[in-house]
């Protein structure tokens, strides 16, 4: 497994409010981690895994006017203020377990955005989406919530699959095989969302996970607004085979680009992990 243990990071992210939207409630989120403060890090960039941990997250808001772009910026800046205190406390070994620690995030940021909805009549029903990495030298840990996603592309070979689930009954009927991936995109009720933070929700209960780390391995943070324009064999394609074209490209740009190339309707953001 050592010699398989990746040693290098790269990334790309891109976001675009698309075709309709006034504003973009899309907000994503690179970082660099160490027990003393977190570094954001630029929308692309490379460096080694060697010395410390780093999170990359993006968020989708929801809201009246612009409670919705408010509420994702809360979401990746609340991040940013607790990290540090969870690095020194998962590396000191007093936390349970990196999955102890993203849950309690996810709580303080619910509980932020919950507070700030029951002030403030502008901000009343504000909520997020939060799909979140947090990187170790050997670990990709990841917590969830809403219906932006999580892709990995194993490096090893084999399909790219979807980590994350959405929190919505469609995503529901299409995990069970009630329906399948083009009716879940049409179907009326796709972005009607059983779960998120703030936004009236009583509880929160993030679909947290790990997975090992291999070189060559890929994966893909995005909203919702991406794949409403692409289709997951699509994506695969564009991340993994593009044409001499589209590697003229950023991953992050190609994907987004050719995401409102067919779409549009949605702020459209993705984030692209790889691992050599």
């Amino acid at each position: 497994m050592g010699d398989r243990l990746p040693t290098q990071l790269a990334w790309t992210g891109h976001s675009d409010r698309g075709k309709v939207r006034a504003n973009n409630e899309d907000s994503f989120l690179c970082l660099e981690i160490d027990a003393r403060e977190v570094r954001y890090l630029g929308k692309v960039g490379d460096t080694s895994l060697e010395t410390n941990d780093y999170l990359f997250a993006v968020s989708d808001g929801m809201g009246g006017a612009m409670a919705g772009e408010f509420a994702s910026k809360i979401a990746v800046e609340k991040i940013t203020k607790l990290m540090p205190q969870a690095f020194r406390r998962s590396a000191s070994g007093l936390a349970g377990g990196h999955a102890d620690v993203l849950e309690e995030l996810f709580t303080e940021i619910h509980q932020a955005l919950t507070y700030l909805g029951a002030c403030y009549e502008e901000c009343r029903g504000m909520g997020a989406t939060l799909t979140l990495v947090w990187i170790t030298p050997e670990w990709l840990h990841f917590a969830h919530i809403g219906d932006s996603r999580l892709y990995y592309l194993p490096g090893g070979g084999g399909e790219m699959r979807q980590l994350s689930h959405d929190n919505t009954h469609v995503g529901w009927l299409f995990r069970n095989g009630k329906i399948n991936e083009r009716e879940a995109r049409l179907h009326p009720s796709r972005s009607s969302l059983q779960r998120a933070l703030g936004a009236g929700n009583q509880f929160v209960d993030p679909q947290v996970g790990s997975v090992g780390l291999e070189r060559g391995d890929r994966y893909l943070l995005c909203t919702d607004g991406l794949v409403d324009g692409l289709f997951d064999k699509q994506l695969e394609q564009l991340i993994s085979r593009p044409t001499l074209q589209e590697q003229e490209l950023l991953p992050a740009i190609r994907l987004v680009r050719a995401s409102l190339e067919r779409s549009g309707r949605d702020n459209t953001t993705g984030l692209v992990l790889e691992f050599a």
